[in-house]
């Protein structure tokens, strides 16, 4: 049997994480059987679905690199289609005409409720020959009235439904347009779908689609539905746990192959390996390996994968990328350092892009204030004299060099009878606002002499005036 998956959201909002994990693991499947991966918008919902969350999805896709094979494909361009199915299932019997209102319906559910019972349709039509006078009806499936309906979950294992549990489903509105239920079915099955792997949210769905496909003299493909994501705090992932849509991670500079890593984790192992080329992915994923358990999204073991990531990444790629990030930060790139020797420096250090980017700000321009921690612990009068040392050394360097920048700064501490980080740390706090940065030569270095010589100044500055306060 040849393999064939398919992604297939509904554009009625972002893309999300457990979203984007189901066409990961579609993907991953397909392609490690050698089979085709379809991307599918089931875009039917015409209130609810916009153009914005359809370019989502696409943006969201082509970012996680997930290349569908085939599509996308979209409902509202096979209405033909659904019609003429439609119509052969009422002509064969295996649909019905419904004229019972939605007020009747209503009341038919409350006196329902009432005796206790489970409220579903009575099945009132289900045999009527004559159309009803100004009532535009829906199309029902006949759904069968006895047995069962059994499939073997490839990741929950053996299901049953009775068919005394489902009710005869609406195929079609009285305005002609078809459900969900009977869309996917009559897509999975003209796309010749082999495994259908989705969340978990489907499992009541599917013994209807079954019936319904069965009805149409297909065979139901393999089932794999996913548990639901968590969040840190073991409820549903949602916004109040932070970014929640795929595009947003890439906003905060997160890799695609760090998400991919991240998410492929997500419910699924291999032994206790972490990191994953796409290559391992493929050759070692399995959906009948899927944890059934839930699994909880954790954004710090996401950023650590993505540090990992950077700091293994092309150097040309991670110019570009913070490139473009200080970009839409607006700092013009020109008035500091070449970017790959920021990117060379920072790589190490830096979590996202986003946090390179910021972390650099200070070689493109300048700062407004220190930070007060950094201020209070290291522009201090004990520094002042180490500093007015190093800065006349600094002024007098012709070659602005990390390795000549370094001598001079171990020369001054040496000189005071200081180790290199009491001198080490004023002069980061003076140069860049903060305690945290590169190794000192090499921020130096960025930073260039004429930008150093007046940010040491201006440190300078601010202790005699801090001092002065303080007198």
């Amino acid at each position: 049997m040849s393999v064939r998956t398919r992604f297939a959201p509904s554009p009625t909002g972002y893309l999300h994480i457990g979203g984007v994990r189901t066409a990961l693991f579609c993907w991953l499947y397909a392609r490690r059987h050698g089979g085709t991966f379809v991307l599918r918008i089931e875009d039917t919902d015409r209130e609810r679905s916009t153009p914005a969350s359809i370019d989502a999805i696409l943006q969201g896709m082509e970012w996680m690199e997930l290349v569908a094979d085939e599509g996308p494909f979209y409902q509202t361009e096979r209405m033909d289609r659904y019609r003429e199915v439609i119509e052969r299932m009422l002509d064969d019997g295996t649909a019905y005409h419904c004229y019972c209102t939605r007020e009747e319906l209503e009341a038919e559910r409350e006196a329902q409720r009432a005796r206790g019972e489970k409220p579903r349709y009575s099945r009132l039509c289900r045999d009527r020959s004559t159309p009803r006078e100004g009532v535009d009806p829906v199309v029902r499936f006949r759904n069968p009235v006895d047995g069962v309906v059994s499939w073997e979950d490839a990741v929950k294992g053996r299901i049953t439904i009775s068919n005394d549990e489902l009710d005869d489903l609406i195929i079609a509105r009285s305005d002609g347009t078809p459900t969900y239920n009977f869309c996917v079915v009559v897509d999975d099955l003209d796309m010749r779908i082999s495994h259908v792997i989705r969340g978990d949210d489907h499992v009541n769905n599917t013994p209807r689609q079954i019936n319904i496909l069965k009805a149409l003299g297909g065979e139901p493909p393999v089932y794999a539905h996913l548990p639901m994501i968590l969040g840190p705090d073991g409820q549903r992932l949602s916004k109040r746990h932070g970014a929640v849509s795929v595009l947003e991670y890439r906003d905060m500079g997160v890799l695609p192959e760090a998400m991919r890593n991240y998410l492929v984790r997500l419910g699924w192992s291999h032994g206790d390996q972490e990191i994953f080329s796409d290559e391992e992915m493929i050759s070692l994923f399995d959906i009948g390996e899927v944890n059934r358990a839930a699994s909880s999204f954790d954004p710090e073991k996401l950023l650590w994968l993505n540090q990992h990531y950077i700091k293994a990444c092309d150097s040309k790629r991670l110019r570009e990328l913070l490139g473009a990030q200080l970009e839409k930060l607006g700092v013009d790139t020109a008035e500091g350092p070449e970017l790959g020797a920021v990117v060379e420096a920072l790589r190490e250090r830096a979590r996202t892009i986003v946090e390179m980017a910021e972390k650099s700000l200070y070689f493109f321009q300048e700062f407004d204030d220190y930070d007060a921690t950094a201020a209070k612990k290291h522009l201090r009068p004990v520094a002042e004299h180490m500093l007015r040392d190093v800065r006349g050394r600094l002024q007098g360097e012709g070659d602005w060099r990390a390795e000549s920048i370094h001598a001079h700064v171990v020369a001054t501490a040496e000189d005071h009878g200081e180790k290199l980080g009491k001198l080490a740390q004023p002069i980061r706090v003076a140069v860049s606002g903060t305690a945290a940065t590169p190794a000192i030569d090499v921020t130096l270095a960025l930073v260039g002499k004429e930008k150093t010589l007046r940010r040491l100044d201006r440190a300078l500055d601010f202790i005699a005036a801090r001092a002065a306060q303080n007198a």
